[in-house]
Parts: C-alpha cells; structure tokens; sequence
C-alpha cells in the first residue's frame, strides 16, 4: 500500500484508502489497526473467519458505523467528521449489498430497485420505471417485478440486491456475501453478474466473502484478515500458494 506522502507524489491516490482502522464493542477488539487500499477499477476480495470484522469494515467504509481510531478515505476525502450532506454526497458513490439482500419485505421488486432514485434523484416516474427495468433486465429479473421479496428465492433477493445497489450508477460496489448460502450453479451466476457489472461500469469493488471459488473468479487482488488484522495480501495465487501456515490453512482447510 502506498504512503500517503508517495501518493501525493505520484497522483496514485487510491479509490479506498482504510488506514489504521480500530473498531471494538465493549471488550471485543473487532478491527486492530486495518490498512488496506482499493486502486480505481481494481476488486479486492476480502477474506477471514467468522468474527474478524469483514463485515464492520465494509459498513465503517460506506459510513454506517464509525471507528475508534483511524481514517477512510474516498478518493482522497476523509469521511471521518463530514457533515451529513457531504457524507451523503459520498454515499451516493457507493453501492453497498447487505449479506441477506435487506430487501423491504412490503416493496415489490421493482418498487426495492426504484427506493434509492426515489430518494436521491430528480428522475420523473417514467424516467425511474426505465431504469429499474433496465437495472432488472442486467441481472435477469425483469420478469419479476411485480412479485415481492418472499415470492423470490434467496439467489433471485441477490440479484435485486445487487440492481439496488448499481441503481446511482456507483463508482464503488461493496459486496458483503454475495454468495452466501447459495448452491454452486447460483452462486456462479452471481459471480458473472458481479463481473459483468464491474467491467461495464469499471467499478472499483470490495467483496467480502467466505467463498474461496468466489473470490477466485472476481477478484484481482486477496487481503486476508485475522484478529482485526491484515495477515497478507496479494492474488489469489499467491495467497493460494503461501507457505504462511495460517495462510495454508484457511486456503486448503477443505483439501
């Protein structure tokens, strides 16, 4: 990860710049000292056991909780200390799809996709209904947009998950367990959307996952956390092929 000084230096300013993050509840250290950056159009994968902060991270990120110590940073701009306005603006650069969809179960399909232009747009009704049919059409759920969230199944909420969340046309995707609880075959579909996604729009994406295929196929680069911690980052390959025990273990523990 580049210094903030060789940054300024070489104009690399990273698209998400998470540095010396810490975040506890309670007792419980959740982050202890995250430093990690996203590179403009670049996917980062990241990876860990239940309970390392993979998920508190990727919510302190998009500013829905804040941290102890630390700073994130979105394309140079700290978040920490913004007035809501300015976070807002920042928001708006970023799609963000919850673990379980979080879709509102008493809105249809179409209505889920169309909450956010609803909120943050100037769109005419005609104008929104275009784009939630286009959004539904990219990830082949135009046939079910009058059908709400309990008449779906769980890999179908996904799909709406992730056209919600591409719905402000985002700079940034965070994706937290895109692929969690789905068979192989659907999972593999939401992979080639989520890849469909970022080479159209050259989104810079983080994705949490405990999905080994997953991060595989999506991902450029691998970080690797462990009690708040960052243990190694790098492609999948190399992370694959590390004589780090730790490392070793978390990428063959199903070998």
């Amino acid at each position: 990860m580049p210094t903030e000084e060789e940054a300024k230096r070489d104009g690399s300013t990273p698209a998400v710049w998470v540095v010396d993050l810490h975040k506890s509840f309670g007792d419980q250290k959740v982050l202890n000292g995250i430093n990690l950056s996203v590179s403009s159009g670049e996917t980062l994968a990241v990876l860990g056991r239940s309970g390392t902060g993979k998920s508190v991270l990727l919510r302190i990120i998009i500013g829905l909780q804040t941290p102890d110590s630390g700073a994130v940073r979105i394309h140079g701009q700290d978040i920490e200390g913004l007035d809501l306005d300015h976070l807002s603006a920042i928001r708006m650069k970023m799609g963000f799809s919850f673990q379980h969809s979080a879709l509102y179960d008493s809105l249809t399909v179409e209505q889920n996709v169309a909450f956010p232009l609803e909120r943050h747009t100037k769109m005419s009704a005609s104008e929104r209904s275009t784009r939630v049919k286009e959004l539904l059409s990219s990830v082949g759920m135009e046939q079910d947009l009058k059908k709400l969230p309990s008449d779906i199944s769980g890999g179908m909420q996904k799909r709406v998950g992730l056209a919600r969340a591409l719905a402000l046309q985002p700079e940034i995707l965070l994706l937290d367990e895109p692929t969690a609880g789905l068979d192989p075959i659907t999972s593999g579909e939401i992979d080639n959307l989520v890849l469909k996604s970022q080479k159209e729009h050259a989104l810079t994406s983080i994705v949490v996952t405990h999905d080994l295929q997953s991060a595989k196929t999506i991902a450029d680069r691998v970080a690797l956390l462990d009690k708040g911690h960052v243990v190694t980052q790098g492609s999948f390959k190399e992370l694959a092929e590390s004589n780090d025990e730790f490392v070793r273990e978390f990428f063959h523990r199903d070998s």
